[in-house]
């Protein structure tokens, strides 16, 4: 029927731009696509997709006002005001990896120093967990760690984290945090009743959640914080897919509509 794509960077989903990656000379990325495998093709921000899949089939069904936050290589966040998915202006909105939330004089991917993402993203965490065994600390982390590829590291941290390793516990704790006191700032703006860990990250569960909770109580004012819960995903790593499916049913459905509307 369709294909839906999720993809990193900013994204004008209307169309079909990623002003971040894989540009194409004299085509968007769907003229492209389509022309190549003959079938309509819709693409968006990961984070977006992955709200969108968490409002159709997760935690966000019959939700309101959620914030979803997307733990991966960076942090994004999906929004979802009023019952539906908020893209921004020209569908920028959610880049919450960017706040400029630390002076560490660490550079960001953005090309700004103090990004969110500069402390708290998978790969981050990967940096730290492999500093923090050349250190000599004590962890459960396999003998080759860090094997250079991204995937297998963050399994590997995940089922460290889950398994009680106190040093891994420990980073998850201190990234939790740090993306706590980012949400706190959303909270202020936004009021949400509901945030959601999605994403590749959140399959370390309830990891999240305690650290997290902290940075909220310590940064929030009580008021508006004290109405909003923090739950983790259910759907985990395939967010995004299904996110990416959903989109392509949405566009499939809008364009019926359209074209019922003309005939009659």
């Amino acid at each position: 029927m369709g294909v839906g794509i999720g993809m990193p960077g900013f994204i004008d989903f209307q169309k079909g731009i990623n002003y971040t990656f894989l540009e194409i000379k004299d085509q968007t990325i769907i003229e492209y696509l389509t022309e190549e495998i003959k079938l309509p093709v819709y693409i968006d921000n990961d984070s977006s997709l992955i709200a969108l899949a968490e409002l159709r089939f997760g935690s966000v069904h019959h939700k309101k006002n959620v914030m979803v936050i997307n733990i991966g290589w960076g942090v994004g966040l999906g929004l979802i005001l009023n019952g539906e998915l908020f893209r921004g202006h020209n569908g920028f909105a959610g880049e919450f990896s960017h706040i400029p939330i630390f002076d560490n004089n660490k550079l960001c991917e953005c090309g700004k120093t103090g990004c969110l993402e500069t402390e708290t993203s998978l790969l981050v965490l990967i940096e730290k967990a492999a500093a923090g065994l050349k250190e000599g600390r004590l962890s459960s982390l396999p003998s080759n760690f860090p094997s250079d590829y991204y995937e297998q590291d963050y399994e590997a941290i995940i089922a460290a984290a889950l398994k009680g390793d106190q040093f891994v516990v420990e980073l998850f704790s201190e990234s939790g945090y740090n993306i706590g006191r980012g949400i706190a700032i959303l909270i202020h703006l936004l009021n949400p009743e509901l945030i959601v860990l999605s994403g590749r990250g959140a399959a370390a569960g309830k990891i999240w959640e305690a650290p997290i909770q902290n940075a909220i109580n310590k940064h929030c004012i009580p008021r508006l914080s004290s109405n909003t819960k923090i739950k983790v995903s259910t759907l985990g790593h395939d967010a995004e897919l299904i996110g990416a499916s959903v989109l392509v049913m949405e566009n499939i459905e809008k364009n019926n509509t359209v074209i019922k509307n003309k005939t009659v």
